[in-house]
């Protein structure tokens, strides 16, 4: 018998009544599918009506080239329970490297979940266990989840990992691990596992929310500490809220991170550590353009990492302790002066403070995030700062006949290990304070006579100082 392209749930046994369990007429039809898929190479879709779905005491198999689509949100719910089975973890879809073999020769490609919500409230396990998620899939390629609500899991709501040419859009995750102290494995709200597609897993996480969850809201975690660190992944427009972190970094390559708002979290907004599976830390990511604000404890937790990391035109305000905590860390951040922004401080995020992080001489603004290196084991100013080269755009420095920076600062800046990557032109000069900035023979720089008097770092190695 030939198996149709689209099917209808309804019409291959599942009810939808909320009472009936569902999950072995689902589980017939991704077979039948899959098999057809196979057969053909042509991949096949189950549409599935406005109903409430149980999924019972066993989990669902995924089958490659098998896309689950509902009637949206609200309207087609699956309904984890495990009442029989209080040992099994009951996700919605199952495919994983210990249970099922998968692997990169051994994958699924081409699926879909869109437009449904799952409901874990049901499923409870006598034990913490990591697997009992809304999804868990591993080793996609080629896949796309969108429009998806998962709630009241036990542990993570959307726990895929080892994504290839995937995108991850529009997903919201809210009190997921239910069952997490908060210190054991899993428990977010969205996690993914990179590194086993090798040194690089093209992953987009866009237009996500992730609040109110067990452990972080969204976070990347490399699986196995020989693995390399993977490149590639980037998130993007999400919001994470009221988790215990906002968002992580437990282990990728040069993670963008853009446009996310970080609000209320319990430990830090955006954490850099090696709290994962592997203990290994992420290294070389972009952090910009992100509001990162009312944390309980930090706005930015750096630990564990090998660095550097990049901070840029964040907001980091209102949390409760500092706005970069940093341990063994190295970091760079810079950030474009506004007339209301924050700074980070040893005492908080508060706008125009001399204390925490190098503060641009002469200035009266604050700066978005302040322009510093920070050295390992130092969450203050760095060396570099010391000598004053640490802020980017400093207003001691002055112009050649062309324009360009000029004199002994900026030599020094780079003979210091400061940033390398000062731009040959300075930005209108409308947009930048400049108060008591001092004219020099070129060749040379003077440090402002105000600024002296406020206690520049830089007064004892300027060229007038």
């Amino acid at each position: 018998m030939s198996v149709p392209l689209t099917a209808d749930a309804r019409e291959h046994g599942l009810t939808g009544d909320g009472v009936t369990n569902d999950q072995p007429a689902l589980q017939r039809l991704v077979d039948a599918m899959g098999a057809a898929r196979a057969a053909d190479g042509c991949p096949r879709v189950i549409r599935v009506p406005a109903g409430r779905y149980v999924i019972q005491d066993v989990p669902t198999v995924w089958r490659g080239g098998v896309s689950l689509i509902g009637a949206g949100r609200g309207a087609t719910c699956f309904v984890l329970r495990n009442p029989g089975a209080r040992t099994t973890p009951v996700p919605l879809a199952w495919f994983t490297a210990a249970q099922h073999d998968a692997g990169p020769d051994n994958h699924l490609s081409d699926v879909t979940f869109a437009h449904f919500e799952i409901d874990g409230a049901g499923v409870t396990t006598e034990e913490y266990d990591p697997l009992a998620k809304g999804l868990g899939l591993q080793y996609v390629l080629r896949g796309r989840f969108s429009d998806l609500y998962v709630h009241d899991t036990a542990a993570t709501g959307f726990g895929c990992d080892f994504l290839q040419d995937t995108v991850v859009e529009g997903v919201l995750a809210q009190r997921c691990g239910r069952q997490d102290s908060g210190e054991q494995m899993g428990g977010a709200g969205i996690g993914i596992g990179v590194g086993g597609w090798g040194r690089v897993e093209r992953l987009t996480v866009t237009a996500c929310t992730a609040t109110g969850n067990g452990t972080n809201g969204v976070f990347v975690e490399l699986q196995n500490e020989e693995w390399p660190r993977p490149r590639g992944i980037r998130i993007t427009a999400c919001h994470a809220e009221d988790n215990r972190f906002g968002i992580s970094d437990w282990g990728a390559d040069g993670l963008l991170v853009t446009s996310c708002t970080m609000l209320g979290n319990h430990e830090a907004g955006f954490d850099v550590s090696s709290q994962g599976t592997s203990g290994t830390g992420g290294r070389g990511g972009i952090v910009t353009g992100c509001v990162i604000d009312g944390n309980l404890r930090d706005g930015i937790g750096l630990g564990n990492t090998p660095g550097p990391y990049a901070f840029h035109g964040n907001r980091i305000s209102n949390n409760g302790r500092t706005g970069t905590g940093s341990t063994t860390s190295r970091a760079v951040t810079s950030g474009r002066p506004r007339t209301s922004c924050w700074r980070p401080t040893t005492s908080g995020t508060t706008p125009w403070t001399a204390s925490g992080w190098t503060r641009p001489c002469g200035t009266r603004r604050s700066w978005t995030t302040g322009s510093a290196t920070t050295a390992a084991g130092s969450p203050g100013r760095s060396r570099a700062a010391a000598r004053g080269c640490g802020t980017r755009r400093s207003p001691w420095w002055t112009r050649g006949p062309t324009g360009r920076r000029t004199g002994t600062a900026a030599r020094r800046c780079r003979s210091a290990g400061g940033p390398p990557w000062w731009p040959s032109t300075p930005p209108p000069s409308s947009r930048w304070p400049r108060p008591g900035r001092a004219r020099t023979p070129r060749g040379r720089t003077a440090c402002p006579g105000r600024a002296r008097r406020t206690g520049c770092p830089a007064r004892r190695t300027c060229a007038r100082g």
